[in-house]
Parts: C-alpha cells; structure tokens; sequence
C-alpha cells in the first residue's frame, strides 16, 4: 500500500504531521509512504507548485494525503505559478472529479455551532461536489471595454456526461445513507445550470429507491442554516460546491473537523484511488505556532483508510478515537480550548491504541 504525503504550506505540514502519526499507531503491514514537494514550498525549491516529481509520485501511489496550499507571498505570482495552481492541477491531472465533503455535528459540541443547539444536533450531511469543471476550469481572461475599462470574464460550462458521472456518485452514496439526494443549481438563470437539472433528472431514473429534490443555490444556502437537518446528499457544481461545503463546516461548528475526499474512476488493489485534505486550507496567520486543529486532517486519513485502502475497520477505529478525544475535551482554539496540535494528536493516538 503506498501513500503520497504533501504536506504543503501554512498548516498543512504541522496537521499532516499529527495524521502520520495516527497512521504510523495503526502499524499497517505493507504501507510504503513518499512525501513530496507541493504549493509555495513546492515553487520555492522548483519553480513550480507542482512539480513534475510530486504528481509523478501521486501517480504511483493508491491514495494521497494533502495538507493544505496557500501563501501571501503566492498572490502577486501568474496565475499558473500560485499555489492554489497545485491542487487545481492534482485534481485535473489525476482525474479527480467527484469531491466527498461530509458534515455531521460531534455530541457535546452543539453550542460550538452558531445555530441553536436543537438545529446543530440534527446535522448530517455530505456535499458531492463535482471539480473539474464549471468557472474554475472554463476558460477566461481580462479585456478593454470600449470604455477603456478592464474587464474580467470567466466561463462557466457543464457537458451532460460531466453531469451524469458526478450524479451517480451522488446518487450511489445515498444509497448508502438514507437515500435522498438535493439537487443544488440556478437553472432560472443559467443554462448550464438548465442542462445540469435535466441531466440529473434523466440519471435519477436509474435509481427509483433514491428520493430526488432540486433548490437554487440562494434556497440552499437558506436552508442549510434554517434546517440543516433535511440535508442527506446535496449534489451540485464546483462553484456552489465550494461555498456550501465551507457553509456546512460552519454551521457544524469548525472548519477544522471537517475531511474531504476527491475521487475519480481509476481503481487500485485496495480500493478507489484518492486525493484526501482536510477543507480549511492554509491559515499562515498561525502557521508554526502549534495552534491548528489536526482533526481535520485525521478523519481525512479515516477516509483514505475507508475508499482506497478498504480498511474499514481501521477507518472506524480511528473516528471513533476522534470522537473520544472530543468527548475527553481536548481542544483546540477554534473549539474553545487551549490543547495544542501535538497534544490533540497525541490524545487520538492514545485513544486509538486502546480501541481494539
């Protein structure tokens, strides 16, 4: 089994360091793990954000573990050369086109969340969100109006198979919880959008057992925070994707307890081949100072451990220490608390060891 480690910049090389080191407790037999170069770090030691080496060595592996992208220094760079250019390539290059972004509130946590404790107990929640297409790979560019204005454009588009693969997934992954799928557009404003509620309509056919509903995106993000609780699988773009995803973390309470997982087709000895990340990005404002919440990036692991390896075994093991450490108190500032990163790490290691 081979795991690519890219620990990234801000945060991300301090909370992939506490999941490695919940990983090297599970002692697997036959784990090999790399760790390249990715991000401002990356471009730094080679001119690029994603270096040739790094994707190669994501290739060859059955999963990737990423921390986080993201640098000031990185703003006043071309396009091509930011860091944020790197998870954008991995994703392009790997062929990863489905993101698993779940959202569930933690026992004792509820009053974290800035809904009433009634609403944050109900929640849970996993966004599908498709990543390879819409503005953030449609072409675009800058212009001189006739007014000698600049102006910015950027193109949003969806083809029918791009919606139709993103929406089994969604539909497959309902199945699995309680079989009920929300799909997330504008169709009243854009075409694409129009072509995505079509495409869907024609994929849930396929699936008589799956209950389907559809919200604009402004409705959506209404009732995430009025009744987060109707939520089971909320299918949608990259765009909306993006902002619900970050709006789901909040409602729950921190953005340092939510995971992720970006999968595609492509399928290993183990399992399905993925890209793992904790969403709260890179956060340099506390970069280096111990203060960030690796949880994030633990139940990121659990996931790995889950779709492409198939440990589930291991993967419950390890949520189920998470929930300890929680239970416990030991927490982070954005929890409330004062426990550092090692010391939160340390806490899900010592649970983890005592959970047969």
């Amino acid at each position: 089994m081979k795991i690519a480690l890219l620990p990234g910049d801000g945060i991300g090389p301090e909370v992939t360091a506490a999941a490695r080191q919940v990983l090297d407790a599970l002692a697997l037999p036959g784990l090999v793990l790399f760790e390249g170069d990715v991000g401002m770090a990356a471009y730094h030691r080679h001119g690029h954000p994603l270096p040739a080496e790094t994707l190669a060595m994501a290739r060859a592996a059955d999963a990737v573990l990423f921390g986080a992208v993201g640098d000031p220094q990185g703003d006043s760079l071309p396009r091509e050369h930011r860091p944020e250019a790197a998870i954008l390539g991995l994703r392009s290059e790997l062929g990863l086109f489905a993101n698993l972004r779940p959202a569930a509130g933690w026992p004792g946590l509820e009053d974290l969340s800035p809904l009433r404790p009634e609403l944050a107990r109900g929640i849970d929640l996993l966004v599908v969100r498709e990543l390879n297409g819409d503005v953030y790979f449609g072409a675009k560019g800058e212009r001189i109006t006739e007014a000698g204005e600049r102006e910015g454009w950027d193109s949003m588009s969806y083809s029918e198979s791009e919606v139709r693969r993103i929406a089994h997934t969604a539909f497959e992954a309902a199945g699995k919880r309680r079989g009920r799928v929300t799909s997330v557009d504008k169709a009243n404003v854009l075409e694409t959008s129009r072509i995505w509620r079509e495409t869907v309509i024609e994929v849930a056919r396929d699936y008589p057992e799956i209950r389907l509903d559809h919200l604009y995106v402004d409705n959506a993000a209404m009732q995430m925070v009025r009744a987060p609780g109707q939520f089971d699988v909320i299918l949608t773009g990259n765009l909306f994707g993006d902002i619900l995803s970050d709006q789901a973390s909040a409602v729950v309470g921190s953005i340092g307890l939510l995971p992720s997982a970006s999968m595609g087709e492509r399928t290993t000895e183990f399992g399905t081949f993925g890209l793992y990340e904790p969403i709260h990005g890179s956060a340099p404002d506390i970069a280096g100072q111990g203060k960030a919440n690796p949880l994030a990036a633990i139940l990121s692991l659990a996931m790995l451990l889950r779709h492409s390896l198939g440990r589930e075994t291991d993967a419950g093991r390890v949520e189920r220490a998470v929930a300890q450490t929680l239970a416990d108190g030991v927490l982070g500032a954005d929890l409330g608390g004062e426990a550092s990163t090692e010391t939160i790490a340390a806490a899900v290691v010592s649970n983890l060891l005592s959970i047969s």
